[in-house]
Order: C-alpha cells, then sequence, then structure tokens
C-alpha cells in the first residue's frame, strides 16, 4: 500500500501537495502540510512530482 512521507526538513509548506492530491489524503494543519489520510492514497504520486523541494516520498 502506498504511503506519502513528508520530509519537514526540505517542506517549504507551499501547500502544492494539498492542491494536487486527487483522493486529498493531505491537508494544511496549523500552516503546514499533513498526510491526514494516508489509507486513501492511491500511489499517483502527483505529490511527489509537484512537490518544488522534493519533500515528498511514496513509499510502496
Amino acid at each position: 500500500m502506498p504511503k506519502p512521507v513528508i520530509d519537514y526538513k526540505k517542506c517549504t509548506k507551499c501547500g502544492s501537495c494539498v492542491e494536487v492530491c486527487p483522493v486529498k489524503v493531505f491537508e494544511m494543519e496549523k500552516g503546514k502540510p499533513v498526510v491526514k489520510k494516508p489509507g486513501d492514497c492511491i500511489g499517483c504520486r502527483a505529490c511527489e512530482v509537484n512537490c518544488p523541494k522534493g519533500a515528498i516520498e511514496v513509499k510502496d
């Protein structure tokens, strides 16, 4: 099962992952993106591809 992981050392809190995820796995919480529904991830890697800092990795 795919699971997105955010590296907060690289994350700039831009929210691109929240915007591009087709199944709304991410939500902004206290100004930063968090993985709220990891079980809903379909492994499309849109978050990984669109993160400008490479802060997201979808692990299988």
